[in-house]
């Protein structure tokens, strides 16, 4: 949580600072222009790299695969976009890193690999995805279950029907 504050404090003291040094190095004008030239430029990339992630995303989930890649692309997109909007040069110079596909793969593996040390793990249906095994791993008798008899209620409403040794009646 200090951290949070320090950031909240911090990144628009520094901002303010670069803003008025590019201010007096080139004029109020320029700066201005370079702030707006910049969210153009920013919002356009932002668009591209969004729809690239999207259809990256389709693809992986029609290919049957778990779309880890593409969604960490898609939150780095999300996160870069919303940094340049912010108004500062810092701001969009991060911002733009995180919309470059080659500086955002780098991000991405870093933070891969932050998340393997720290032995991350993704909970699913029929058991955990570990970060340090890479696979999904049955947990307990319920997801071993999961993974023979797959569950058809996607939406979640429906009743179970009295199954034979079981407590419950049928409905009619």
């Amino acid at each position: 949580m200090p951290l949070l504050i320090l950031l909240f404090i911090l990144v628009p003291i520094v901002e303010l600072w670069v803003i008025l040094q590019v201010g007096q190095a080139i004029g109020v004008l320029p700066t201005v222009a370079l702030l707006v030239i910049d969210s153009i430029l920013g919002g356009w990339l932002l668009r591209r790299q969004g729809r690239q992630a999207w259809r990256a995303f389709n693809e992986a989930l029609a290919g049957g695969r778990v779309p880890a890649r593409e969604t960490a692309d898609g939150a780095l997109i999300l996160f870069g976009g919303a940094l340049l909007l912010t108004p500062g040069f810092c701001t969009d110079a991060l911002g733009l890193f995180l919309l470059l596909p080659p500086t955002r793969a780098v991000i991405r593996r870093v933070v891969f690999r932050r998340g393997l040390k720290v032995g991350a793990a993704a909970f699913g249906p029929a058991g955990v995805w570990t970060a340090r095994g890479g696979q999904w791993a049955a947990r307990g008798a319920a997801a071993r279950r999961a993974q023979s008899s797959p569950d058809y209620d996607v939406e979640g409403t429906a009743n179970d029907v009295g199954d034979a040794g079981s407590d419950r009646t049928a409905l009619p």
